[in-house]
């Protein structure tokens, strides 16, 4: 997080900019892929998905994000016109609450605040993601992005976390298939 903090504004569009051209040359979604995405949280500087829903939706991909409901993330689909608001910690959401029951997502875009070279990630502590990618289809591809490569590795590892399969930065696309704990 401090150094997510050092960053300038335009800094950080700058990285968002280099990491969502990585995720597109390397992963070339295409026109009824299914990409489940959060919206970024400005306090925490992160990645500005807001490049990935346009060009989505330019590109007639289908485009879903996380909704709290009842402490349960569920998965509403979004469209141009969709209308958002902010929820009790300050994270836009859209306005329904409508779910929409799909779980074979062909990338799932993650928030994180670190990731390792195993794919271990650290969240914001809640466990919503794990529980999310306990539910949804096992081909989904569990995508985490951020500004910085990995340079440690997260000790505390609980058994229910679920590993990401990449990490997206602004210089590299990190695959975790076929990779153990040290």
């Amino acid at each position: 997080m401090q150094k997510r903090k050092a960053l300038s504004d335009d800094e950080a569009f700058l990285l968002s900019q280099k990491v969502f051209k990585n995720f597109v040359d390397y992963f070339k979604p295409v026109s009824g892929d299914k990409v489940h995405i959060f919206i970024p949280i400005a306090r925490f500087i992160e990645i500005d998905t807001q490049l990935f829903i346009n060009y989505f939706f330019s590109r007639n991909i289908r485009v879903f994000v996380p909704k709290i409901v009842d402490t349960q993330l569920i998965s509403v689909e979004i469209f141009s016109d969709t209308k958002f608001e902010f929820n009790q910690w300050d994270i836009s959401e859209p306005v329904s609450n409508e779910d929409s029951i799909v779980f074979d997502f062909d990338y799932v875009i993650t928030p994180l605040l670190y990731c390792d070279k195993y794919g271990n990630r650290v969240g914001y502590g809640k466990g919503f993601y794990d529980g999310f990618f306990d539910n949804i289809s096992k081909e989904s591809k569990k995508i985490g992005v951020n500004y910085f490569n990995p340079d440690e590795n997260i000790d505390d590892v609980w058994e229910n976390d679920i590993p990401l399969d990449y990490l997206v930065t602004p210089t590299d696309v990190l695959s975790f298939f076929n990779k153990g704990f040290e």
